[in-house]
């Protein structure tokens, strides 16, 4: 995830920054580094376990408890159909809010 696409899922939520850090389980300060991409300069990777998070609040899970999601299917079943559908859903988050104001 860059640090647009992270932007834009943010806003795609309607989201500020505070509540998305609340949400992630981070500091305000560390959305604002994940969106610049960088910190002191230096660049900042969003970790695949925040991707992951992201995904899920944008699918409308706050928590999870380990049990299977609506009989989901296990990697062996259907492998491919599932990653198809999960590409499908995470686009919409993608597109029309890179021109928006940034939040300070």
């Amino acid at each position: 995830m860059d640090p647009q696409t992270f932007k834009d899922w943010r806003k795609g939520l309607g989201l500020k920054q505070k509540e998305a850090a609340e949400k992630l389980g981070l500091k305000k300060r560390v959305i604002q580094y994940y969106e610049k991409g960088a910190r002191d300069g230096k660049k900042v990777e969003i970790p695949k376990s925040i991707e992951l998070a992201c995904l899920a609040l944008a699918l409308g899970y706050e928590s999870y408890d380990g049990r299977a999601i609506n009989g989901a299917s296990t990697k062996h079943d259907q492998a491919g159909d599932d990653e198809e559908a999960l590409a499908e859903s995470v686009i919409p988050l993608q597109a029309g809010t890179a021109g928006e104001s940034a939040e300070g």
